[in-house]
C-alpha cells in the first residue's frame, strides 16, 4: 500500500512545491502576472509566456523522410536529455514497427523564445492525426526526402497546412546520401514548388525558404552542402529559420480562457489530459471551468470543474506550471468528460469553438465476439460488452475512426485504412481481447444516382525486370497509370504514378513484396471519390479448409502439400471450417489436416520422424486482413491469428453459397 499512497500524495495539491523542486526549472521567458491586488497572493508564482516569444510548428512529411529524426536532433539541439533514438515514438508498436502512429507534442528552448514542436504520422492511414493537430499551430517544417522527392503523403499533408493558411519551410533531408547532388536538390524543389501551385498555395506561401539537412548527421544549412563545417554541423540554422519565418501566435491575453482540445490521455491518478492550443485569455491552477460542445440544438455544456493540475511537455519530460496565456500549446487535468474537439472555456463563456473538419473514413470492418470451438483459451476480455468499451473509447481518443454498434454484439468500426484498424487490432490483442474480425469493405458513396467509390493515388518504384509483372496485377485491381519513367540516380529503377480504387489495393501489399523480391516500394494517398471502376479481376486462389477438429499432424500435411501452401505447422490446433492453406486452384477443398497414420502390427521401414514439410507461409495481422474474403472472419487472440470460414458447418456453406448464386 505505501507505493499508492506514495503516489497520491506526490500529486496532491499540498505537495506541488516539493513535486516543482524535482521539475526542470522553468526559462527565462517566462514573466509574473497577477489580476489586482487580490489575486496577487494567489498567482505570486504564477507564470505565462509572452506570445511574442511563441512559436508554433509541426513537421509534416511523407513516411520514413526522417521527421522523427529530426525531431531528436532539435531536442537534443536545445538540452533535452534524449533516453534513445526516436524518443518521440513512445508507443511500443511504434518503436517495434519504426513509424509513427500518433501525433505528440513537446516544447523547446531557443535563444529567448520557446517553440512548441508537434511530431505527425507520415502514413495516409494516420492522415486524421495530422488533420486535428496543424490547426494548433501557425508553421509546418515540410521534410522531403532530397533522394525520392515530393511523393503521395507529402501531397496530402502539404494540401492539409495550405488549407489552414501556414507557411510551410521547404527541408530538403538526406542530401548527404552519394546519390544526392547539387542538381537533384534543385530539380526536388521545383517539383516542390509545382506541387504547392497545383495545391493552390498563395504567392506568400509560395515564397517558401529551403534548408539543407542530414537529420541523421545531426546538421542543416541554408546552402547546400554535402559536409558543413565542423562548427556549423548542428541544427542552429534551421532552428534560426522557424523564429523568423514561423509568425507568432494571434494572442488575446484579455479575452476569456478558452482552448480547443486536439488531444487527450488518461492517467490513472489525474484522470482525463486534455491538450490543446489556449486560443484566448489566461488559465491557472484552481480556475473553475467547463466543458462547452455544439451540436444541432446549439451549445451544450458538457461538465464544470476547476483545473487540477497544468502541465507542458519540456523535451522528453512534463512540466508542472501554475499558468498559461494564449498561443500556448498546455495539458490540463481536472474534467472527465470533455474530448477531443471540445472546448474547454471559463465559467462564465458559452460559446465554442470550430472543429476540424476531417475527411471521412474509406473502409470499415466489423468486430465481434470470437465464437470458435477454441475461443476463450487465451484472452480474458471476451465479451461483446468489453469489446464495445474499448472501441468506444477508441473512437473517443482517434477522431479518424467511428465505431457503429451492429447486430448480435458486433460493431462496425470505419476507418481510413487495412493499416490503421490493423494497429486498433494488435493493441486490442495485446490487452487479452478475444474477437472476430470480417474482411475490410469499402465505403461507397451515391450521388445523383451514380455509385462513387474511393480513389488511391499510388506511387510505386520498382526494378525495371518487375515492371510488368507489376503491372500486370495492378490491371486485375482496377488500377490506372497515369505517368511512368525512370528514376532519377537510380538506373535500372522505374516510378509508376497510378490511380487505384481502395479496394483494389486491400491485400496487395504483401503480393507487392513477393513479386519485386522485396526490392520495390509502394507507397498510397487517400485521393477523390470516383465513379464506380467495376468488378475486379481474379485477384485471389481458392483455400484448403480442415474438415476435422484435433492436433495438426504432420503425417496429415505430407499429403496436403502438392495440394497448395499451408499456413498452418504440425502440433497446431484445427477445427471444423478453419482455413489451413491457399488451393492451388480457383476453388475451395475441404482436407482433414489431422488425420493420424494408423498404426498396425506390422513393421513400416518409413517412420513419422523422416517427414520433412517445406516451411509454411505464417500470416501477420496486416497480411490476414488483406487476404481474407468476403465469406471468411479472422480470429485474433493474443497468442494465435487464425483464418476461418464465417459458417464452419460445411452444409451451411453450401446453402449459403448457393442463396447467393440464385
Amino acid at each position: 500500500m505505501a507505493g499508492p499512497l506514495l503516489l497520491r500524495s506526490l500529486f496532491s495539491s499540498t505537495s506541488r512545491k516539493s513535486v516543482s523542486s524535482h521539475l526542470p526549472p522553468l526559462p527565462r521567458l517566462y514573466r509574473r502576472f497577477s489580476s489586482g491586488p487580490a489575486a496577487a497572493a494567489s498567482t505570486d508564482q504564477s507564470a505565462y509566456l509572452d506570445p511574442g516569444r511563441l512559436r508554433n510548428v509541426a513537421v509534416i512529411a511523407h513516411v520514413d523522410h526522417g521527421k522523427t529524426t529530426l525531431m531528436d536532433r532539435l531536442l537534443r539541439q536545445c538540452g533535452a536529455d534524449i533516453p534513445h533514438e526516436r524518443a518521440m515514438d513512445s508507443i511500443s508498436l511504434e518503436r517495434e514497427r519504426g513509424i509513427t502512429i500518433a501525433s505528440k507534442v513537446t516544447s523547446i528552448s531557443w535563444k529567448e523564445n520557446e517553440l512548441n514542436m508537434v511530431d505527425t504520422p507520415g502514413h495516409a492511414d494516420f492522415g486524421g492525426e495530422v488533420e486535428r493537430v496543424v490547426g494548433m499551430v501557425e508553421g509546418a517544417v515540410l521534410v522531403v526526402d532530397a533522394g525520392e522527392g515530393p511523393l503521395a503523403q507529402t501531397k496530402f499533408v502539404l494540401a492539409k497546412a495550405l488549407k489552414y493558411g501556414l507557411r510551410p519551410l521547404l527541408l530538403l533531408n538526406k542530401v548527404d546520401r552519394p546519390s544526392v547532388s547539387e542538381e537533384r536538390c534543385n530539380e526536388v524543389e521545383s517539383l516542390v514548388f509545382d506541387l504547392f501551385a497545383n495545391l493552390g498555395a498563395t504567392e506568400e506561401q509560395l515564397d517558401f525558404p529551403v534548408l539543407y539537412a542530414s537529420a541523421k548527421e545531426g546538421w542543416a544549412s541554408s546552402t547546400f552542402t554535402k559536409d558543413p563545417p565542423a562548427g556549423e554541423k548542428n541544427m542552429s540554422q534551421l532552428l534560426d529559420a522557424i523564429v523568423r519565418h514561423v509568425p507568432q501566435p494571434k494572442a488575446n491575453l484579455d479575452g476569456p480562457f478558452q482552448m480547443l482540445v486536439s488531444m487527450m490521455e488518461k492517467d490513472f491518478y489525474l484522470g482525463r489530459i486534455l491538450t490543446g492550443r489556449v486560443s484566448s485569455g489566461i488559465v491557472c491552477v484552481g480556475d473553475r471551468i467547463h466543458g462547452l460542445r455544439s451540436n444541432e440544438s446549439g451549445i451544450e455544456k458538457i461538465e464544470e470543474g476547476k483545473v487540477v493540475k497544468l502541465m507542458k511537455k519540456k523535451g522528453t519530460s512534463m512540466v508542472l506550471i501554475d499558468s498559461a496565456g494564449a498561443g500556448d500549446i498546455i495539458s490540463m487535468a481536472g474534467l472527465g468528460s470533455p474530448s477531443i474537439g471540445h472546448t474547454v472555456a471559463n465559467a462564465e463563456v458559452m460559446t465554442a469553438l470550430p472543429t476540424v473538419e476531417l475527411d471521412p473514413p474509406t473502409i470499415s470492418m466489423t468486430f465481434g465476439v470470437n465464437d470458435s470451438p477454441l475461443a476463450g483459451r487465451d484472452g480474458t476480455h471476451l465479451t461483446g460488452g468489453k469489446i464495445g468499451d474499448r472501441l468506444m473509447a477508441e473512437a473517443e481518443t482517434n477522431l479518424a475512426i467511428n465505431v457503429l454498434p451492429g447486430i448480435a454484439d458486433s460493431f462496425e468500426v470505419q476507418g481510413r485504412g487495412e493499416l490503421q484498424l490493423g494497429i486498433l487490432i494488435e493493441n486490442m490483442r495485446r490487452e487479452g481481447f478475444e474477437l472476430s474480425v470480417s474482411p475490410p469493405k469499402v465505403m461507397y458513396k451515391i450521388e445523383n444516382g451514380q455509385k462513387l467509390e474511393p480513389i488511391e493515388e499510388v506511387t510505386i518504384e520498382v526494378n525495371d525486370e518487375h515492371v510488368g509483372l507489376v503491372m500486370e496485377a495492378l490491371s486485375h485491381r482496377r488500377a490506372e497509370v497515369a505517368d511512368m519513367g525512370p528514376v532519377a540516380g537510380n538506373v535500372g529503377r522505374t516510378r509508376l504514378s497510378l490511380t487505384c480504387p481502395s479496394r483494389g489495393l486491400v491485400g496487395y501489399r504483401s503480393v507487392f513484396s513477393s513479386d519485386t523480391r522485396g526490392t520495390g516500394f509502394m507507397h498510397r494517398a487517400f485521393q477523390s471519390y470516383e465513379k464506380y471502376r467495376g468488378p475486379l479481376g481474379n485477384v485471389r486462389k481458392g483455400v484448403l479448409v480442415s474438415m476435422g477438429y484435433g492436433t495438426i499432424t504432420a503425417y496429415a500435411l505430407m499429403s496436403l502439400e502438392a495440394r497448395g501452401t499451408l499456413f498452418v505447422t504440425p502440433g497446431m490446433e484445427a477445427y471444423d471450417g478453419m482455413i489451413v492453406g491457399e488451393h492451388s486452384r480457383d476453388t475451395d477443398l475441404d482436407v482433414n489436416p489431422v488425420r493420424s497414420k494408423e498404426l498396425s502390427n506390422m513393421r513400416a521401414a518409413g517412420k513419422d520422424e523422416n517427414v520433412k514439410l517445406s516451411p509454411p507461409r505464417l500470416m501477420t495481422l496486416e497480411e490476414a486482413i488483406g487476404y481474407v474474403a468476403s465469406d471468411e472472419l479472422i480470429e485474433v487472440t493474443p497468442k494465435a491469428i487464425r483464418l476461418r470460414k464465417r459458417y464452419l458447418d460445411v452444409n451451411k456453406r453450401k446453402a449459403m453459397s448457393k442463396k447467393i448464386k440464385a
